[in-house]
């Protein structure tokens, strides 16, 4: 027997006999390996297997968890093999696809494949792109001057860019109390630490930033104004000048994330309030589609150098393909209609989650997001509801994922609307109601 399935035999045994309790984390997979001296593939291939067999789930940001109702021994079902489960519906994804999508995009990457095309396609992209793509993103995005626009491969590739070339090692960045759980794995790459601010109904409190700043000067600060991930809040015209009158007076720079911003039509970017320090960060993820994107990162005039060579050193510059099919896509319209496409399935799928969960705990969610924030109704704790979604084939988001003080983690969840196919998600919802009812 291959020494992984031993490996997951022995966990295994350990979570039928209670040792490893519903909930309980398991060690991070490198640590793990670390531990029982195995290379770090083996141990991905232990962790692959306790999935498989139903015995733990993977959080997005979080770790691996213990399933909340493991099988047991004398249940007839053995540890060695996988359990029956149901067709698993993921709501930890949440990459929108609007129908007929593929139709859409397939004419410009036909045009790329012409030999003379592809041969200027398929060479090196800088982190300045080409003058078409600056032209087209900055249309896009509503930038007036295109000389400002840097190109990554990913919107997080971007978000690392900017505060790699913001902030040094040891550095404090502020962000919103709950925040996007990628920009914890950024920070902690960067060596650089985060420092939660409190929040209220419209966003990121000016007075909090300011007793933060006075305490221990940050370096920098990570905002999402619209539709912010996971609450989906948007921030009002009155707070975001109130902050920007606040950073511009503490010479704060400010990494603004807009990815979702696609689907609001309004306000404006907060950019726009704080031109001077505004690092902003958007993509054709969300947009598009997540297998062939392209992020942007629009700096101030004075920092395009400092941030294109962080891009380079980083090795996040976009692929030249990806950049010139994203021309195409926002030049002959394609962008947009996607968009429009994807607004009218969020309202579709926010709809049918305002009928599931409406007076069941509390549901905080924009009408317009492709996600939604939900305050478990008592006792649930959001791991252990969590797990248990899990074992019902439903995977979900717990709150602590996002939260920044571990000390302050949420019993809510994030539901992610835009991968699962809509008949799913409304099967979905119906059993996540019944699980919280039965609580």
């Amino acid at each position: 027997m291959d020494d992984y399935l031993r490996i997951a035999d022995r966990i295994a045994a350990d979570i039928a006999t209670g040792r490893l309790k519903p909930g309980q984390r398991l060690a991070p997979q490198r640590t793990f390996a670390r531990r029982r001296g195995i290379a770090a593939s083996t141990a991905g291939r232990v962790y692959g297997e306790l999935v498989r067999r139903g015995l733990v789930v993977g959080e997005v940001g979080r770790g691996t968890f213990v399933r909340a109702a493991p099988p047991r021994a004398g249940d007839g079902r053995s540890l060695i093999e996988p359990p029956v489960a149901p067709v698993p519906v993921n709501l930890q994804l949440n990459y929108p696809s609007a129908a007929g999508q593929s139709d859409l995009l397939a004419p410009a990457l036909a045009a790329l494949t012409r030999p003379d095309v592809l041969t200027e396609a398929l060479r090196p992209a800088a982190a300045t792109g080409t003058a078409a793509a600056r032209e087209a993103a900055a249309a896009l995005l509503g930038v007036p001057d295109p000389g400002r626009v840097l190109f990554t491969g990913t919107a997080r590739q971007a978000i690392s860019a900017a505060l790699a070339s913001l902030v040094r090692t040891g550095g404090r960045v502020g962000v919103e109390e709950l925040t996007y759980p990628l920009v914890k794995e950024i920070a902690g790459r960067l060596g650089v630490t985060l420092v939660p601010l409190a929040m209220d109904a419209d966003g990121v409190r000016p007075e909090a930033l300011a007793a933060v700043h006075r305490t221990a000067p940050l370096s920098a600060l990570y905002l999402q104004p619209t539709l912010h991930n996971p609450t989906s809040v948007t921030m009002s015209e009155a707070r975001r000048e109130e902050l920007a009158a606040l950073v511009t007076d503490l010479d704060l720079p400010v990494v603004e994330d807009r990815i979702w911003s696609f689907l609001h039509s309004g306000p404006a970017p907060f950019a726009r309030h704080a031109p001077a320090l505004t690092h902003l960060v958007d993509g054709l993820s969300k947009r598009v589609a997540p297998g062939l994107t392209v992020g942007f990162l629009v700096v101030p005039p004075h920092r395009v150098d400092t941030v294109a060579t962080a891009i380079r050193s980083g090795g996040w510059s976009a692929g030249r393909f990806a950049l010139e099919a994203a021309v195409r896509w926002m030049a002959d319209g394609t962008v947009e209609r996607l968009v429009a496409a994807k607004r009218a399935d969020a309202a579709r799928r926010q709809l049918l989650v305002r009928r599931a969960l409406d007076g069941i705990g509390a549901l905080r969610a924009d009408p317009r997001a492709y996600f939604a924030w939900w305050e478990l109704p008592p006792p649930w704790r959001a791991d252990t509801f969590t797990a248990a979604a899990a074992r019902h084939g439903i995977a979900i988001t717990p709150g602590p994922a996002f939260a920044v003080d571990p000390g302050r983690t949420p019993d809510a969840v994030r539901l992610g609307l835009a991968s699962a196919a809509e008949e799913d998600l409304g099967r979905a919802l119906e059993t996540l109601v019944g699980l919280a009812g039965s609580g």
